[in-house]
């Protein structure tokens, strides 16, 4: 059975939920109010009218309130002003009660009900006494909530080394698992600081590619292999460039002499590449294991 959905995001939450449009016809950029778990809330529309199966759904679905008058937009507007007040404030209670946290961002719920003041920090943080101070000055419900790097990465945007938006503040809605083994399958330098993103953690365009370069991969032999050259003899692989399927390889010539020239992978004959993840570990792949193993306990430690 398919039902009728639209996509709506808000400010401070990288996801796209899933609304009932009713009667109103809205259109991608419209604004709406909707009921969520945190009460209502002004939210844009990112996914446009459209049936999908209800398998893909969790129902029932609550249904958009109304499309954004002029006057709920000045109520946000008015919203982020005081934002950016209570967000001074807070800061200066951290500071007050000496807490080792870092104020990431302040959102006040549309129709006033909370604000949620959302945080970074090592650890958990015992924030009773500021959640209670913050309280007796907004006089509302006070949430503070503890994310991650890549969350607050995703909360304040910016550029990656490629130049563009990065891609958790732009579009990405879930941040997509990414490991070393895509650095490694790229051939890319597995230093930290060339494979991490804005974040500090791998940077999520690894996988991309990913699919391409392990079907690539498989049609090549490894750095190290012994191969067969198309004349006969036996060499050995000194470099492969993945995209243009070429191999060069060191062998003897007919003076006894070493050389290395290049050949198109498929002149050659090889065994099917093998994997070497078991072998001694270079400075660069300690240091990627480090990274991975950093990723490991800020996930362990992430607080949704």
């Amino acid at each position: 059975m398919m039902v009728t959905i639209i996509g709506v995001r808000f400010r401070k939450a990288g996801k796209v939920y899933y609304f009932a449009p009713g009667a109103y016809e809205v259109k991608l950029g419209d604004h709406v109010i909707v009921e969520t778990a945190r009460g209502v809330e002004f939210g844009t529309v990112a996914l446009e009218r459209r049936e999908i199966e209800e398998d893909q759904v969790i129902l029932p679905l609550k249904e958009v309130i109304r499309v954004a008058t002029p006057e709920d937009e000045a109520t946000d507007v008015a919203n982020r002003q005081k934002e950016k007040e209570a967000f001074a404030i807070c800061l200066e209670k951290i500071a007050k009660h000496g807490l080792e946290m870092k104020l990431i961002a302040c959102e006040y719920t549309f129709d006033n009900n909370k604000v949620l003041f959302y945080f970074t920090a090592d650890g958990r943080i015992d924030f009773r006494e500021l959640v209670k101070d913050l309280a007796s000055v907004f006089r509302t419900r006070i949430e503070l909530r503890q994310i991650g790097v890549r969350d607050e990465t995703k909360m304040k945007g910016g550029l990656g080394i490629c130049g563009r938006p990065l891609c958790c503040h732009s579009y990405l809605t879930e941040f997509i698992p990414v490991s070393i083994k895509m650095a490694k399958e790229q051939n890319l330098s597995l230093n930290p600081s060339k494979i991490s993103g804005v974040c500090g953690r791998l940077m999520c365009c690894l996988k991309y590619e990913e699919d391409a370069y392990e079907y690539l991969n498989s049609k090549l032999p490894g750095v190290g292999d012994s191969v067969e050259l198309p004349d006969g003899r036996r060499g050995q692989v000194s470099e492969v460039n993945v995209l243009k399927q070429r191999v060069k390889v060191i062998a003897t010539n007919d003076k006894d002499e070493k050389e290395v020239s290049e050949y198109a992978a498929k002149d050659l004959k090889f065994r099917p590449r093998r994997r070497r993840d078991n072998g001694p570990q270079s400075a660069e792949e300690k240091d990627a294991k480090a990274l991975e193993a950093m990723e490991r306990r800020e996930a362990k430690g992430h607080l949704d």
